[in-house]
């Protein structure tokens, strides 16, 4: 049953620190200045989305065939003279437009969005933290470092860069040793898996060197051990007092691929559930002086009960509009700090909301079914309500599109 969360309930874990937010003044504007999205997929989707349930005008620069496209929401970029990937700030000087606040919907555009000349930036501000924080948490051996500077649970993490830093290592942690890519997109580009299991010594040293032949980097880090409801994420916003001026938490309840894949299928949670999760997040976002939305995934050890951290997003994810329908607009209170507009906490969100993705969970739900530890009424049940991250009976063209598009590779496979 859904189930608000209020300030009596858990408004302190909620709102950060105590008090009424510190007020900035708006700058003149003739009119609503927009926001500018740099990217696509399923994260540019929840963010135009999240933006329209604010009323916040939104402009979006993505591939042309890309599903965000197809929402009603959407308003493209002006096309310029420049390719923003190549050079962002030449696009935004001969875009045309006055000012914009942009969002970045990737790691790599979050980088670059933070890494903009600083008189240009004040007139497209954004909405990341600054790029020596990135530097701290988007590379997984430096995320590893911070940590372990901080005292914050996490699961060892070894970097190693060549066959005589595997050598170094005891054998005890090749038991469920992985390796982890220290840039993710890159990785997942190239190899489409987010990690690699190794067998012992010698697989991670054969491993290490076929993925070296790419240049990129890896570490190699012990698994925790649970089953997939043991993730959780604390997704929120930090403003530019430092303040965590909203917060959410959710629990993983099915995933795919089983173990280092993506969550298909979930539940708000409260805060006072996952208090470990939420003073482990809170103590990193004071720690590396965050500022901007995120959403950390950490996964309650099942030999010891300690949510250990696993990972962090520093930008808008895939569920950043379910947020919103739950009531944590991260989107909206990014877009308002970014202008220096007052920033209200948000103390409540609606509690034992789903959200499935209907797609992946198929082959999750299949699984465990082969398995009989789902049944097919359980899993009937588990969909009936839940909300989606790219169908919308208000704005449907999206999923229209995602359908066809997998009809169509599932035909054309076939024919093969």
């Amino acid at each position: 049953m859904n189930q608000p969360v209020t300030a009596g309930h858990s408004g302190a874990a909620l709102a950060g620190s105590a008090g009424a937010p510190r007020l900035r003044a708006s700058p003149p504007s003739p009119g609503p200045v927009p926001a500018l999205l740099l990217g696509s997929g399923i994260t540019a989707l929840g963010v135009i989305r999240a933006l329209a349930r604010a009323g916040i005008p939104a402009l979006v620069w993505t591939q042309s065939t890309d599903i965000a496209r197809r929402s009603r929401w959407f308003r493209p970029a002006p096309a310029g003279s420049v390719d923003p990937r190549a050079d962002l700030e030449g696009y935004l000087v001969g875009s045309g437009l006055e000012r914009a606040v942009l969002f970045a919907g990737s790691d790599t555009w979050a980088e670059r969005v933070a890494r903009m000349d600083a008189t240009l930036a004040r007139r497209f501000p954004g909405t990341t933290a600054p790029a020596t924080v990135l530097d701290r948490l988007l590379d997984k051996a430096r995320l590893a470092e911070t940590l372990e500077a901080a005292r914050l649970p996490h699961p060892r993490t070894e970097p190693v860069r060549s066959a005589a830093d595997v050598e170094r290592l005891d054998d005890r942690l090749f038991e469920t040793a992985f390796l982890k890519p220290c840039d993710s997109q890159r990785f997942f580009q190239r190899f489409g898996v987010k990690a690699v299991r190794v067998r012992d010594r010698a697989d991670a040293v054969q491993r290490l060197g076929e993925i070296g032949r790419h240049g990129l980097d890896v570490v190699l880090q012990e698994y925790v051990p649970g089953p997939p409801s043991n993730h959780v994420f604390i997704d929120g916003f930090v403003d530019a007092d430092g303040r965590i001026a909203a917060l959410l938490a959710r629990r993983r309840l099915r995933m795919y691929p089983p173990d280092f894949g993506n969550s298909t299928y979930m539940v708000t949670v409260a805060p006072d559930e996952v208090t470990g999760a939420v003073a482990t997040v809170k103590r990193l976002v004071a720690a590396v002086g965050y500022r901007g939305i995120f959403s950390a995934e950490l996964k309650q050890d099942a030999r010891d009960g300690v949510f250990k951290l696993l990972e962090t997003n520093v930008r808008p994810w895939w569920y950043v509009d379910f947020a919103a329908r739950c009531g944590v607009n991260v989107c909206a209170l990014a877009y308002r700090d970014a202008l220096g507009l007052p920033i209200e906490s948000i103390r409540d969100y609606t509690v034992g909301r789903s959200c499935c993705y209907p797609y992946y969970d198929f082959y999750a739900c299949r699984e465990l079914w082969r398995r009989r530890e789902l049944s097919l009424g359980a899993w009937a049940r588990s969909w009936a309500g839940a909300e989606q991250p790219v169908f919308r009976w208000t704005d449907p063209r999206p999923a229209l599109t995602e359908f066809g598009g997998m009809l169509r590779r599932k035909l054309w496979g076939r024919s093969t």
